[in-house]
């Protein structure tokens, strides 16, 4: 199966398959951030709005703006109570429209590894902010086994099928990170692993929580429902369950932050 254009048009679902896990994994980030209050800020592929959330609690912005080429996510994104006043528009990362130097920092959380041509991304971040701010990312680590939904992965290749990947899978990697930073001009230039805890109630909630929307969904929505009943069961080998029946696990996400100078 080949990777879809747009894995994720669904806010609502995305919210219950990753919105959670990316807020986590967003205030770690921001934190390692530590950037100054009254920034104007550019979160790139904002999608439905958690990380954007995050930005505006956290960092009191002075202004915040989020693109994304997902009009669902977008109006998802738009009716968030904690990002009412963010701006949100319609764009392709690699296209940002905005004039050279309009922000004081760009952030891509939980992008990257979607990006046909990373480094167009990066660069248009680059771009875009002025010198002395920064640009930085996050993404799961998608070919280490580090995403919220791993064990569904796990299950599924014990059964022969081999998952999708997105079209820039290997720029989630944390040195792969690091290059594309230093490729695009970016001066010091820092990594780091993130690690969540991920949580279920039990198995009924995993399987509701990750076949909804997304890549996993999407893939296993064109499987014969004989083979999905198949992953189902199969999944209660891959899932770590606790006495009380509750699933308890962690997910890694790579970051990378640079200077624009």
């Amino acid at each position: 199966m080949s990777y879809p254009d747009n894995p994720f048009d669904d806010g609502r679902a995305y919210e219950r398959l990753m919105g959670r896990w990316s807020k986590l994994a967003g205030a770690s980030f921001i934190e390692w951030l530590g950037a100054s209050p009254d920034l104007a800020w550019l979160d790139v592929g904002c999608g439905n709005g958690a990380f954007t959330e995050e930005l505006i609690a956290r960092c009191a912005p002075r202004a915040v703006t989020g693109v994304d080429p997902s009009e669902g996510q977008l109006a998802y994104a738009r009716e968030r109570p904690g990002a009412k006043a963010a701006t949100f528009k319609l764009a392709d990362a690699q296209e940002l429209p905005f004039a050279d130097d309009s922000f004081d920092a760009a952030t891509m959380a939980l992008v990257i590894a979607f990006v046909p041509e990373p480094i167009r991304g990066v660069r248009e971040m680059a771009r875009v902010v002025r010198k002395g701010g920064f640009a930085a990312t996050y993404m799961w680590d998608l070919l280490g086994g580090g995403v919220p939904f791993q064990p569904l992965f796990d299950a599924m290749r014990s059964l022969g099928i081999e998952r999708a990947l997105p079209p820039s899978a290997e720029a989630a990697g944390i040195e792969a990170m690091r290059a594309l930073w230093e490729e695009a001009g970016l001066q010091d230039v820092e990594t780091r692993e993130i690690r969540v805890p991920i949580q279920f109630d039990d198995l009924d909630d995993f399987w509701e929580s990750n076949t909804r929307t997304g890549p996993p969904a999407l893939q296993l929505g064109a499987l014969p429902e004989a083979t999905r009943a198949a992953v189902r069961e199969r999944l209660r080998d891959y899932l770590p369950v606790g006495p009380d029946g509750r699933i308890s696990y962690e997910a890694r996400a790579n970051a990378v932050k640079g200077r624009v100078g």
